[in-house]
């Protein structure tokens, strides 16, 4: 899938391929997403075990990413979606959810937020719902 962003360089969604792990590592470097960056091998790990992972490159520099788990039925479960911040307001991150939620249509599309994202969420229809997160060591 491909796209014209604003200054004409083309918008481009792909499939995740390990070699690609380096740079998904900095753009969460770049986010402070400190919790994943501590824990790079079994994020990467991670990536290798699900089976929704798309790539936005812009111009053969990986500008964003998506990386979720579906059962290709009922649910499409996004785990993280980040758009470098300077390519951000473009389009990219509207772009991978519709990418990845096309793939599935027959899916409903969930995801948590975080309070600075849940404006970019509700303008894209999404509606907020109510959960639990715990980790083994809480």
């Amino acid at each position: 899938m491909e796209r014209n962003s604003s200054c004409e360089s083309k918008i481009f969604v792909r499939a995740y391929d390990t070699k690609d792990f380096d740079s998904i590592n900095q753009l969460n470097k770049l986010e402070e997403w400190d919790n994943l960056v501590a824990k790079s091998d079994d994020l990467k790990k991670a990536w290798s075990h699900s089976n929704v992972t798309y790539i936005a490159e812009l111009d053969g520099e990986i500008v964003g990413y998506v990386r979720g788990l579906t059962d290709e039925y009922i649910t499409l479960f996004i785990c993280e979606l980040l758009i470098k911040k300077e390519h951000r307001g473009q389009g990219i991150g509207k772009m991978l959810l519709d990418y990845v939620h096309q793939l599935y249509p027959k899916t409903r599309m969930e995801l948590l937020a975080s309070s600075n994202s849940h404006t970019f969420y509700e303008q894209k229809q999404f509606r907020p719902f109510y959960g639990y997160r715990k980790t083994i060591l809480e």
